[in-house]
C-alpha cells in the first residue's frame, strides 16, 4: 500500500486545493489554502505536516509549498475523479453546475478507479451512440423538470420511426466529415477518428489516451496557437500544434 492509498478525505481535499492554487498562482502559501477551503490556519498547518510526512509535498514553515512527484500524481487522480463525476452529473443527469460540484466533492474520495472508468465510458457512449446524443440527454432533462407523459413518448417514437423511413427511402448514408483537432474551437467536443504520427510522437499521443473512438473536448488554445489544451477521459492534456495536426476528428 502506497502513501497515496492512505490519504484521508480531508488530506485529499488539501492536496486538491494545493494543486489548483499552483495551477492558478504558481505558488502556494498556507493562507491561500485556508482561504480556499475556508478553514483555520491551524488546521492548514496540521494538514501540511501530515502531507509532508507522507512525502506528498515539500513543506517548511514560512516557505512556499510545492508538490512532490508522488503528490502531484495523487492530486491529479483526485482532480480527475472530481471532474469525471461532475461531468456525468452535468452532461448526463442535467444537474445544475453548482449542485454537481458539491456532489462530486462528496463522492470523489470513495469511488473506486474501475467505476470512474465506467463513468467515462458511459458518458462517451451516450454522447456518441446514434441512439443517444445531445437530443436524448435534453429529453431526459426535460422529463426531470416537467414530468413525462405517455403521449410524449408516443410522439417521440413516431418521430424516430418517420426519420428512419425517410433516410431509408433516400438511401441517406450520412458521410463522416473529418477535421483536424487543431482546427477545433474551445468548447467543442469531437471523437477521434485517426491518429497520424511517427515513432515517439505517435506513441506519446496514444499513451495520453488519445486513441481512435475517444471523445475529446477542446478547452483552450494559446494565443499563438500552441499549445492546445484538451480534456480526454477525465484528464487535462496539452498538445503541441504539430501533434494536434496529426489527429483527425469528427464533431459530436
Amino acid at each position: 500500500m502506497t502513501s497515496a492509498d492512505t490519504l484521508t478525505a480531508s488530506l485529499e481535499d488539501y492536496l486538491e486545493a494545493i494543486f489548483h492554487i499552483i495551477a492558478e498562482k504558481h505558488a502556494v502559501k498556507p493562507r491561500d489554502i485556508a482561504k480556499r477551503l475556508k478553514v483555520s490556519y491551524a488546521s492548514v498547518t496540521g494538514a501540511l505536516r501530515a502531507l509532508a510526512e507522507k512525502r506528498m509535498i515539500h513543506y517548511t514553515p514560512y516557505d512556499l509549498i510545492t508538490l512532490t512527484e508522488t503528490g502531484e500524481t495523487a492530486a491529479k487522480d483526485v482532480v480527475r475523479r472530481h471532474e469525471v463525476l461532475k461531468d456525468f452529473f452535468v452532461e448526463v443527469l442535467a444537474v445544475p453546475d453548482a449542485d454537481a460540484d458539491t456532489a462530486a466533492c462528496l463522492m470523489e474520495h470513495s469511488i473506486p478507479k474501475a467505476i470512474v472508468e465506467r463513468f467515462i465510458e458511459f458518458v462517451e457512449f451516450v454522447e456518441t451512440c446514434p441512439r443517444g446524443g445531445d437530443k436524448w440527454i435534453k429529453g431526459f432533462s426535460y422529463q426531470c423538470d416537467h414530468g413525462g407523459k405517455q403521449e410524449s413518448c408516443e410522439t417521440c417514437v413516431a418521430s424516430c420511426v418517420a426519420e428512419v423511413r425517410k433516410r431509408t427511402k433516400k438511401g441517406d448514408e450520412k458521410a463522416v466529415v473529418s477535421y483536424k483537432l487543431k482546427n477545433m474551437k474551445p468548447g467543442q467536443k469531437c471523437r477521434i477518428l485517426k491518429v497520424r504520427g511517427r515513432g515517439e510522437t505517435n506513441k506519446r499521443i496514444l499513451e495520453m489516451g488519445m486513441t481512435p473512438g475517444s471523445v475529446v473536448e477542446l478547452e483552450r488554445i494559446a494565443p499563438l496557437g500552441d499549445p492546445i489544451d484538451v480534456k480526454v477521459k477525465g484528464y487535462h492534456l496539452s498538445l503541441r500544434k504539430d501533434e494536434a495536426e496529426g489527429i483527425d476528428v469528427e464533431l459530436i
